[in-house]
């Protein structure tokens, strides 16, 4: 993986796990879009042919030893473009859910505002983007929840379409959920003081395969999340009253 050659390079992350059936023409897509930006895949120990379509496709690709899990892969992700010195990261999921079109309005805001991160959002602006009803009662929960520990309304908690900068990267490589780690990620910027910004992008179903997250999987998602939070806010507070 080359290093970052200039003080604003882009690097593209995928992290994927089993995704042999999408790997390869997400790749390509990034490809049209922004043709010279290299592209990570970190691919989660997959059993599939995931990493080796992956590198056919012209990604370089960090083979994790270990199933870290969604959080763990996106950080060893961030760890390696802080290292290598990148400036900004957008992640895009291997499942072909993320439009890479959305990707260049993603780092427009990112280097013109100055936030820390930028999400990618299915609801923001009602731009007509639906989910499943069990979903859509997390969402809600979670959007009630953050509200007042953000101190601003998030539509999208749980997009996993995101753009950061070297800053909010430096903080990831130390501090990262490793579980379903988009709410949670919001909270751990939330302590630093950085600022977010959602962006109105359409989601579309996943390629191949499904979802990990069944129904009894959703209600430990909710629990384990909403805990979580609560114990970021708990962490955060204890610092400050030391102060």
């Amino acid at each position: 993986m080359r290093r970052a050659s200039g003080p604003n390079d882009l690097l593209i992350l995928i992290p994927a796990f089993n995704e042999s059936g999408a790997i390869a023409g997400v790749i390509n897509e990034v490809r049209g879009v922004l043709p010279d930006a290299p592209i990570l895949v970190v691919d989660d120990a997959s059993s599939d042919g995931t990493y080796d379509l992956a590198k056919s496709a012209g990604a370089r690709v960090l083979r994790l030893p270990h199933h870290l899990g969604l959080g763990g892969c996106v950080q060893a992700g961030y760890k390696l473009a802080f290292e290598l010195g990148y400036a900004y990261v957008i992640r895009v999921d291997g499942d072909g859910q993320h439009d890479p079109a959305y990707i260049p309005r993603l780092l427009e805001v990112l280097q013109q505002t100055g936030c820390h991160m930028v999400i990618g959002s299915r609801f923001y602006e009602q731009n007509g983007q639906h989910t499943s009803m069990a979903r859509a009662f997390g969402i809600g929960l979670f959007r009630l929840v953050l509200r007042p520990i953000l101190g601003k309304p998030v539509r999208d908690p749980t997009s996993g379409f995101v753009g950061v900068n070297r800053e909010a990267l430096q903080v990831f490589t130390g501090s990262f959920p490793l579980e379903y780690p988009e709410i949670e990620a919001l909270v751990v910027l939330q302590r630093k003081r950085f600022q977010f910004q959602e962006v109105s992008c359409r989601m579309r179903p996943r390629k191949t395969g499904r979802s990990t997250i069944t129904a009894v999987k959703s209600l430990y998602y909710l629990i384990h999340v909403l805990l979580g939070v609560f114990v970021n806010v708990l962490k955060f507070e204890g610092r400050r009253r030391k102060k």
